[in-house]
């Protein structure tokens, strides 16, 4: 997520009372293994886009497991 300022060692602040929305960074649990993205919803498709070009979308198939756990309030850097 180095595109969205997110770096490796930060501590991320989620809201688990937060609504899934378009565009919003995620704290996701997908089939057994937790991932940071930003949401894509489109009508009946999701879609967990990195924010960096390292990494491929991930378009979540219908019916699979997935728990958006948070959205991303805040971020406290690493020193």
């Amino acid at each position: 997520m180095i595109g969205a300022g997110l770096d490796d060692g930060d501590l991320l602040v989620i809201d688990r009372n937060l609504e899934a929305e378009n565009g919003k960074i995620a704290v996701c649990f997908l089939d057994g293994e937790f991932t940071v993205k930003r949401l894509r919803i489109e009508r009946n498709k999701i879609t967990l886009i990195p924010e960096n070009e390292k990494y491929k979308p991930i378009e979540v198939p219908e019916g699979s497991n997935l728990l958006v756990w948070g959205i991303v309030t805040y971020v406290i850097k690493a020193v």
